[in-house]
């Protein structure tokens, strides 16, 4: 396997710590409000690396942290007038639901940062004690001057870091790009009991605390999207090296922006859509072929024809699962021949080369259209199994009796609109043994002023 490395640039063979086991790290949400659907891309790409690693074999530790306490989530107190802890909560809950509602599996591990305080404060104390870090007036700075390797993973040089968009301008700071470690408390804001006074640790500073907490000094794989390798990951680099001389992760993976109209979705920008919002219009599995028909570090544009066009790829594929009739055939004894071995290795062969997952995809349109010129069952189980690591058809049994349902339900209100058009023509016979024939198989129609309204009568 090999996986484009950030920090070398380039694509590296797969070497786990431990053979046979993988320990991942993901950052996680800043719980003050809904998940952007932009959000949702390294959720679902993640979701599905941890899928890839356990189709192979590997026993998978995954971490995606949850940051409770943060500027961001301070100010959405202020703005709802409830405390902070009361946010966290709140917005928690609401991503585990959309996660849920996304399909997207839960981490072994959600690990929240106001659990891990005392830690944090440990690793600032070795920090400060190793003079990389300094304490001015209540709050307590990372010096990236005295850290020879800042810069490895992002490319920045110091000397070229002045104070802007990524960079906190503070004239405390001995350099523009020293990195709050510990924040000293103002007035009414959370706030915990440190060597320096009362505050709360900085945001760098929680995700080191805990991937090493739970999965060692050094992992194997630490995620998230492009924006966070600067300054949050290189941030993160910083404190775990200086602190233990040791990586904290041997590979560093990043997913390509959503972009909308040629922008990058934010919150900041205020042109975003929520996982919710999208939700209400079309299913988990349309959103996530729709990310996953492009590579993960590719940029993808928000583009609403784009997921029309993977809602049908969805929908082919479940009619192909109908027509073969799945649900009665799922449980048949088989066994892969060469032919049909043919195609899983070019699904692995694809997921091993850096997870491209457009490729795995255009593997399952192959196998349905071989599927479709020779019957053979076997293809569908393969489809299923391969489809799974990707993460669709979960809950399929589900999903094709509500899709029969679906279908019934809009029979029904087909065989009623017949029966109004009779009615207009006052073709009163016919729409009287509409409504009979209805009754017999146990559909009750009741006319309304409002309309015509049936029931299931049990």
């Amino acid at each position: 396997m090999n996986i484009y490395n950030t920090l070398s640039n380039r694509k590296e063979e797969f070497k786990p710590i431990t053979q046979g086991k993988v320990k991942m790290y993901v950052c996680g949400p800043t719980v003050y409000n809904y998940f952007h659907i932009g959000n949702a891309r390294p959720l679902i790409f993640f979701d599905v690396v941890k899928n890839f690693f356990e189709y192979l074999g590997n026993e998978v530790t995954f971490v995606r942290n949850i940051t409770d306490i943060d500027d961001k989530l301070i100010q959405r107190s202020i703005e709802e007038n409830i405390p902070v802890s009361e946010i966290a909560a709140k917005y928690t809950k609401a991503f585990f639901e959309d996660c849920r509602a996304l399909e997207i599996s839960p981490a072994d591990h959600h690990p929240k940062a106001t659990e891990y305080i005392n830690d944090m404060i440990d690793l600032i104390k070795e920090l400060v004690e190793k003079n990389i870090a300094y304490e001015v007036n209540g709050d307590v700075y990372f010096s990236v001057s005295d850290f020879p390797g800042y810069g490895k993973l992002s490319g920045k040089k110091i000397d070229d870091l002045k104070a802007g968009a990524r960079v906190e301008a503070n004239k405390q700071k001995k350099h523009p790009a020293d990195f709050t470690l510990w924040k000293k408390a103002k007035s009414g804001e959370p706030n915990w009991s440190s060597p320096w006074g009362e505050g709360r640790p900085g945001w760098h500073t929680e995700c080191v605390v805990m991937s090493r907490k739970l999965l060692g000094k050094t992992f194997d794989i630490h995620g998230g999207g492009i924006d966070l390798i600067f300054p949050h990951h290189e941030n993160e680099i910083a404190q775990a090296e200086a602190s233990g001389n040791k990586n904290l992760a041997n590979y560093w993976m990043h997913n390509g922006y959503l972009n909308i109209e040629g922008e990058k979705m934010s919150k900041s920008l205020n042109n975003f859509f929520t996982a919710r919002d999208i939700l209400k219009k079309y299913d988990a599995e349309s959103i996530r072929f729709f990310f996953l028909s492009k590579h993960y570090r590719s940029p993808i544009d928000f583009n609403e024809s784009i997921i029309i066009e993977s809602k049908q790829a969805v929908k082919n594929f479940y009619n192909i699962l109908k027509e073969s009739d799945y649900l009665s055939i799922k449980d048949n004894k088989f066994e892969y021949s060469d032919v049909h071995l043919k195609y899983k290795d070019e699904f692995i062969s694809a997921m091993n080369n850096d997870f491209n997952t457009a490729k795995a995809i255009s593997v399952l349109f192959d196998i349905t259209k071989t599927y479709n010129k020779t019957k053979d069952p076997i293809y569908i189980h393969l489809l299923i199994e391969l489809g799974n690591v990707l993460g669709f058809f979960m809950n399929i049994e589900e999903k094709l009796n509500n899709e029969i349902s679906d279908i019934s339900n809009e029979l029904i209100d087909l065989i009623i609109n017949y029966r109004i058009s009779f009615k207009k023509e006052k073709n009163w016979k016919m729409a009287d043994a509409i409504r009979n024939d209805l009754k017999k198989i146990g559909v009750v129609l009741k006319d309304t002023p409002e309309g015509t309204e049936w029931s299931i009568e049990k």
